[in-house]
């Protein structure tokens, strides 16, 4: 038998529930802040949120500067300019607020001020040798899950490379999840960061390095989302909904801190860099060929996912179950309006080459539940230019 020792961390305090936004004072507060950084984006502001954030700030007394310049896949830029103002102004905690750019910035922002140097000194595993300054991690989108994460993932143009830095040095101090946040998402934004916490949740299930407990909070997170998705898509206001998805993305989100993701992961970080795809949108076209090459090497487990999604597996062999659950996923994709290839969102064929080199460098690939080569790697891009084969995969299911 081969020694195997599980880990399961989970460093940050959550605070979770409906007017949980109203208790950041007493947080800052309790963080001895007197001035916080407030990394958001134009979203963010614009949506009329900031004006959640600032008041409970006020109303207990601390100061505050706001840096909105954080952009979709943030760069290496972004993260130097937070941190600059973070400096001049003189703050003692960071309070981002936002999706997983906004979030991963402002985690960025709070290493740089701890650590000094580049960002790019601490791209790599376990490289980050002090604690970040303090940040509250405030999400205003159901996917992912940065609030939680020891991962933060950084674009720097210079090599058209998205570099990922994992550390628990770098993790929020404190998650502060209110669904009440999450209301005045677009519908394809709600769309897209809901299909990136299914798929957190479902390479969280398969990974190599899942067990028991995150294997619990990972299909309970497939529950959850794929049982909620569409009516938070078609119905902002549907609060059970909003509430399930933020629930369903944390769990997903403490499961795969834990286990690592796939290759749809590792093949939708190239897709970014080169073409400033959504992270959630790239997940969401990828999955269903990614998961289709790992039916065969986990079939019990994606059969187990197919119930999970409400697919009926009575009277299926194993194996016709566990295909549902590809069936199960596209259905989704496609009653949401996720595009049907990489085609559809401006992706270029002539880089796959390049695109499938910077995914085999990710540590995803090695805890994928298949043997996964740069062929492979190839093969995927190139089905996933070609739109979903929905007879085939109908047949199936």
């Amino acid at each position: 038998m081969v020694d195997r020792v599980s880990l399961f961390r989970i460093p940050t305090e959550i605070m979770y529930g409906f007017g949980s936004i109203k208790k950041l004072g007493e947080v800052a507060t309790g963080l001895g802040a007197q001035k916080v950084l407030i990394v958001t984006d134009s979203g963010v502001r614009n949506a009329g949120l900031l004006d959640l954030v600032t008041a409970p700030l006020e109303k207990s007394g601390i100061d505050f500067e706001v840096f909105a310049d954080v952009e979709p896949n943030p760069s290496v830029e972004t993260v130097e300019k937070g941190q600059s103002l973070l400096k001049e102004a003189g703050c003692q905690a960071i309070v981002a607020v936002g999706g997983g750019s906004p979030l991963d910035t402002g985690k960025a922002i709070g290493l740089l001020a701890a650590n000094g140097g580049r960002i790019t000194d601490y791209e790599g595993a376990d490289k980050v040798p002090h604690a970040s300054l303090p940040v509250v991690a405030v999400p205003t989108t159901a996917g992912t899950a940065s609030e939680v994460t020891i991962n933060i993932v950084i674009t720097d143009h210079s090599r058209n490379y998205k570099l990922t830095i994992v550390s628990p040095k770098t993790v929020a101090r404190v998650a502060l999840l209110d669904p009440i946040m999450t209301q005045s998402m677009p519908p394809e934004v709600t769309a897209a960061t809901g299909l990136d916490a299914l798929v957190h949740a479902i390479e969280s299930f398969t990974s190599l390095m899942a067990y028991p407990v995150a294997e619990s909070l990972a299909l309970e997170a497939i529950r959850l989302i794929s049982n909620n998705l569409r009516q938070a898509v078609f119905n902002g206001k549907n609060f059970t909904a909003r509430d399930n998805m933020l629930m369903g993305s944390l769990m997903a989100g403490l499961a795969f801190n834990n286990t690592r993701l796939g290759n749809a992961h590792a093949m939708s970080h190239p897709l970014s860099a080169y073409f400033d795809i959504p992270h959630g949108v790239a997940n969401a076209i990828l999955i269903p060929y990614v998961m289709e090459f790992n039916v065969p090497s986990a079939p019990e487990k994606f059969a187990l996912i197919a119930e999970a999604m409400g697919e009926s597996t009575s009277g299926l062999n194993t194996m016709e179950a566990a295909c549902s659950a590809v069936t199960a996923v596209t259905k989704l994709n496609r009653d949401i309006g996720i595009p049907q290839s990489l085609s559809d969102v401006g992706a270029k064929q002539n880089v796959i080459l390049e695109m499938a080199q910077d995914a085999m460098k990710s540590g995803n690939i090695l805890v994928n539940p298949r043997t996964t080569n740069i062929e492979d790697i190839i093969t995927l891009y190139n089905k996933a230019f070609g739109g979903v084969n929905r007879k085939s995969l109908n047949e199936v299911g």
